[in-house]
């Protein structure tokens, strides 16, 4: 798998910015078909950073619904991939630089 299409998007969530702040955690949503490795060797060339640890969860998919004039519509929310990569200390991502 090619290291550009393992990192889907940073998780830029209010839990994600406390463990960033707190114990130098960043999430990201990556490709379902990552091993810890690829994402480790991705994330350390694309931002030059030391990685300690990663840790990977499979987020289940959701059932969702809602209320339309033609009556209720029901449908699944995807799942995904997500890891949380732990730095080395002294090291940070400027995930808002782009924005």
């Amino acid at each position: 798998m090619k290291l550009t299409d393992v990192l889907i998007r940073p998780i830029l969530t209010e839990k994600a910015n406390a463990q960033q702040e707190k114990l130098r955690r960043y999430a990201f949503r990556v490709s379902t078909r990552a091993n810890k490795l690829e994402i480790k060797k991705a994330v350390e060339e694309f931002y030059g950073i030391t990685v300690v640890d990663v840790n990977t969860v499979i987020v289940p998919s959701k059932a969702r619904s809602r209320s339309t004039k033609a009556g209720l519509i029901t449908g699944r929310k995807p799942g995904y991939k997500k890891a949380l990569i732990t730095l080395a200390v002294g090291e940070s991502i400027d995930l808002y630089s782009n924005i």
